[in-house]
């Protein structure tokens, strides 16, 4: 993942009120800590912060110019207006170059299975640690040809090099269904309510 610089001002108001002044200012409301800091409080620029989450995703690493000083941040809580879509505010964690982070890396799911066979994505993303400055956008699996029956687990699918599972090892990340199985599942248990909404 491309380390990204960003220009930010501290902020010395705190409170709703100054968090709203922040936000029509064009601005995001965020914290800097880690690394045994004092936490501080920094206001990002709003379009070009969205545009570096919508372009490296929510891991991005950041080079922050702040005053005469440069900080080094991953992008730790994004928090977002349930209602009306905009970035509320920003946690961001100091790192340094060379350190390892934990990271949730989203998991995507390539090729196609073999005749008759349904995909079912267990999980999203996989947790990992890696090194903070080479962070993957995605972690890909194939299942390009697998047949009815399989199942990938998160110890089986291969990870970035330098980067460490942390997702337990048995979690299912992939199985490969079949259809008229689950149907027939569907069917019987649909049956059974049936049956039982008669009997009462």
């Amino acid at each position: 993942m491309s380390e990204v610089r960003l220009s930010v001002e501290p902020r010395t108001e705190f409170g709703k009120g100054a968090a709203r002044r922040t936000r029509r200012a064009g601005k995001i409301p965020a914290v800097l800590y880690g690394h045994g800091t004092d936490p501080r409080h920094l206001a990002l620029p709003a379009l070009e912060f969205a545009r570096v989450v919508r372009e490296n995703g929510s891991n991005a690493v950041l080079t922050l110019d702040v005053e005469s000083s440069t900080e080094l941040a991953l992008t730790k809580t994004i928090t977002v207006h349930p209602i009306k879509n905009y970035i509320e505010h920003v946690d961001l964690l100091v790192v340094k170059r060379g350190e390892k982070v934990t990271v949730d890396v989203p998991l995507v799911v390539n090729g196609t299975p073999g005749p008759g066979g349904l995909v079912n994505q267990g999980v999203d993303t996989l947790s990992v640690e890696v090194e903070a400055l080479h962070i993957p956008d995605q972690i890909e699996v194939s299942i390009e040809g697998a047949e009815v029956g399989t199942q990938i687990l998160a110890s089986q699918v291969t990870l970035p090099a330098g980067a460490t599972l942390l997702t337990d090892p048995e979690a299912l990340v992939v199985a490969i269904n079949e259809p008229q199985a689950e149907e027939s599942a569907a069917e019987a248990t649909g049956g059974e309510g049936e049956a039982e909404a008669a009997a009462e």
